[in-house]
């Protein structure tokens, strides 16, 4: 059985405020939970006008608040960004107030731009991400009761840690650890086959995970028909084109086809931006319910994992919130 989960940036829509896309965010976490799926994920990301999951903490309350059932979780915390202290303090606080339904993805990239990175963790901008996880791990276990400097609110809290990454080095801690592996192949997915391999070859058991359990990030968009997909699937490449050409906006409306769209935005440096925009969401499911089924059949051949954790840029929410329902429907046939 192949579990079924949800990745939210929380992106803005071309017209709206945070506001309302913190509003669509909830809704989508609603939606996640009647149809049963396994969790909700928000992201951190800083200083980009384009996203409004900075204060991914506070998210994660309100979606809490907003829902009855669904794990709630970080994909992730980015662990540089944050004292391993505030983040046991926070979550462990979010733990007491919902418990059994809070979980921590940690990541050891900032999120962000190195000049932003350094404002947020003030003059220590090069941590060492397997130490604060050892740290952060510390101060949810009982033995940290005897410690000079405690996180009250987590000691003795059982929040779920995954180890997030996007190269070989994270599967390797991950394994090391014995924790839940997620990669983000939704924006980066070069090495996603070897660091999965790795991964399932070096895990060793731990007390909280007797076996592997890969989660694997992908871009989704389910239509009526492969046409329909396709055109809406062109917000998604504006968006990474956003990235790509250093000109990030907000969530758009999309063209009638991709050919469209490139033919609207005719540079210099187009050759090399669409070959960028392509590798970046090349971990992508497009199509109809059927040509989706079809290619996560041929995705499962090629990497062995439980869980997909689905980002869907579609720029009409109704039309997202149908993706995901014919998405939740095609896995259900896997």
């Amino acid at each position: 059985m192949l579990n079924l989960s949800i990745l939210n940036l929380v992106p803005l829509r071309q017209g709206q405020n945070f506001v309302q896309s913190v509003d669509a965010m909830t809704r989508l976490a609603q939606l996640a939970e009647r149809l049963n799926f396994r969790r909700y994920w928000i992201a951190e990301h800083h200083n980009m006008p384009n996203m409004a999951s900075s204060s991914t903490q506070l998210l994660i309350q309100h979606t809490l608040a907003n829902t009855q059932n669904i794990i709630v979780g970080a994909g992730g915390v980015m662990l540089p960004n944050h004292s391993p202290l505030q983040v046991a303090e926070q979550y462990g606080t979010l733990s007491q107030l919902y418990p059994n339904r809070v979980e921590i993805g940690l990541g050891r990239a900032p999120g962000t731009d190195m000049r932003t990175a350094a404002a947020l963790r003030r003059g220590n901008i090069n941590p060492d991400f397997a130490q604060d996880i050892a740290e952060l791990r510390r101060y949810f276990s009982e033995e940290s009761r005897n410690d000079s400097v405690k996180a009250y609110m987590a000691i003795g809290q059982d929040v779920p840690i995954i180890i997030l990454g996007s190269s070989p080095e994270s599967a390797y801690l991950a394994a090391e650890l014995g924790l839940p592996y997620a990669f983000a192949s939704h924006f980066a997915p070069r090495f996603l086959e070897m660091a999965v391999e790795i991964y399932r070859r070096e895990f060793k058991p731990s007390v909280v995970l007797a076996k592997p359990y890969v989660i694997v990030g992908a871009n989704a968009i389910v239509a009526e028909t492969d046409q329909k997909a396709e055109s809406l699937a062109t917000s998604q490449t504006k968006l990474f084109y956003g990235i790509v050409s250093g000109n990030m906006q907000q969530l758009q409306p999309p063209f009638a086809s991709e050919q469209d769209f490139w033919q609207a935005h005719q540079s210099p440096f187009i050759g090399q931006e669409q070959q960028a925009v392509k590798s970046m969401t090349s971990c992508s499911f497009i199509g109809s319910p059927n040509s989706v089924k079809q290619q996560l059949q041929n995705f499962r051949k090629q990497v062995e994992f439980d869980e997909l954790m689905a980002v869907s840029y579609i720029f009409d929410e109704k039309l997202q919130h149908r993706s995901y329902e014919m998405l939740a429907e095609v896995v259900k046939t896997l």
